[in-house]
């Protein structure tokens, strides 16, 4: 019987590094051997690109906080159903530019939804799947927004407030120490090669859990 693959996810709030680092961690798992699907949300599939799209784009600005929550199910069921749970089943390993915990700390600590309707849609589109690891750049909210500020357009989201990531970025750190096993929070204020040092160290140990 085929092992099932690992579902690692990155997350971090606005000029954290996420997209500097995806292809660093996916270097480092098939240099370890493994096959890996690469993919992020919202988006992954045609139908999530085209809801990414609603919900970065500009053309909706007043959109309602529960559609903006109900469009990420959306796109995230779809997802699921035809991207990362078939690639899961034949072994491949799936790493996730976001997932469900940038629902709790945008949708859920940013816009202040509650949590408990955020769980309630997490298990009806998921059931028990959760990420096996997910590693958590972080780092303080004015740097991150200095870094984001040096790149194209804003976004939807990035023409927030400080104060929408100043609780967003809470929402992240509560999940990290709520969940330590699972989410490992890497330091991404200092420079690119420290950053990395980090996530290699914290991929290696990972995989030699696995061994163990």
């Amino acid at each position: 019987m085929m092992a099932r693959g690992r579902f690692i996810t990155v997350e971090g709030g606005e000029g954290a590094g996420k997209s500097s680092n995806l292809a660093f961690i996916q270097s480092l798992l098939e240099a370890a051997g493994k096959r890996v699907l690469f993919t992020r949300e919202p988006g992954g599939t045609p139908l999530g690109e085209a809801i990414r799209d609603l919900l970065l784009g500009h053309q909706h600005t007043g959109m309602a906080d529960d559609t903006e929550l109900l469009l990420m199910f959306a796109a995230r069921a779809e997802h699921l159903q035809q991207k990362i749970l078939p690639a899961l089943e034949q072994g491949i390993w799936v790493l996730c530019d976001r997932f469900t915990d940038a629902s709790f700390a945008y949708q859920g600590a940013g816009r202040g939804l509650s949590h408990e309707r955020i769980a309630k849609l997490q298990q009806f589109v998921q059931g028990s799947l959760r990420p096996d690891l997910t590693l958590l750049l972080d780092l303080p909210v004015e740097t991150g927004l200095q870094r984001a500020g040096k790149r194209s357009q804003p976004d939807r989201f990035e023409r927030e407030a400080q104060d929408f990531f100043e609780r967003v970025r809470s929402g992240y750190l509560r999940i990290a120490s709520d969940e330590p096993e699972r989410v490992r929070v890497i330091d991404a204020s200092p420079g690119l090669p420290q950053v990395q040092a980090q996530i290699s160290a914290t991929i290696q140990r990972y995989l030699e859990s696995l061994d163990e």
